[in-house]
């Protein structure tokens, strides 16, 4: 289904939504002491996906394998990661979460979702209506990476 001119966001919007979506996320990362973006990417990665080898770790992160033994390192001078023995091989390193990772982690997250509940507060409640509203299309957007505007399907 084609879309109209008239269906169509124009620059002005685009360049707008943008960003607020970079401001916002750049200000949700701010309240992070002490932790890089790139330790707090790795962290997550191995709490969500792990135990991980190191190299697989650095493909997840998009990251030279350097780096994420750089990162790898601080995070677990902090107590956040540990290595353990692959059960399926010794010879080969895992990293996982400690629980001192896990409730790093979720201190972090419960931070900034109290800093944008705070934010969200200062919005009419019609705004807010509005931004709840928009979840869906946003969230969409987060999927939409190989639909074309030619091929796009309805939301189920």
């Amino acid at each position: 289904m084609a879309t109209s001119p008239d269906d169509q966001l124009s620059a002005e919007t685009v360049s707008r939504l943008r960003l607020v979506l970079l401001r916002l996320a750049r200000r949700l990362r701010q309240n992070t002491p002490g932790m890089t973006q790139s330790q707090l990417s790795a962290l997550a990665s191995v709490s969500r996906e792990g135990p991980l080898t190191i190299g697989d770790l650095a493909a997840i992160e998009n990251v030279q394998p350097p780096s994420i033994s750089r990162i790898v390192g601080a995070l677990e001078g902090e107590g956040w990661i540990e290595r353990v023995a692959d059960p399926r091989d010794g010879r080969v390193a895992l990293v996982q979460t400690t629980a001192a990772g896990r409730r790093e982690l979720e201190r972090l997250r419960a931070d900034r979702e109290a800093w944008l509940a705070r934010h969200l507060d200062l919005l009419t409640p019609a705004e807010r209506r509005k931004v709840e509203a928009a979840l869906p299309a946003l969230e969409r957007l987060l999927t939409a990476d190989d639909l074309t505007p030619h091929t796009r399907k309805p939301p189920s």
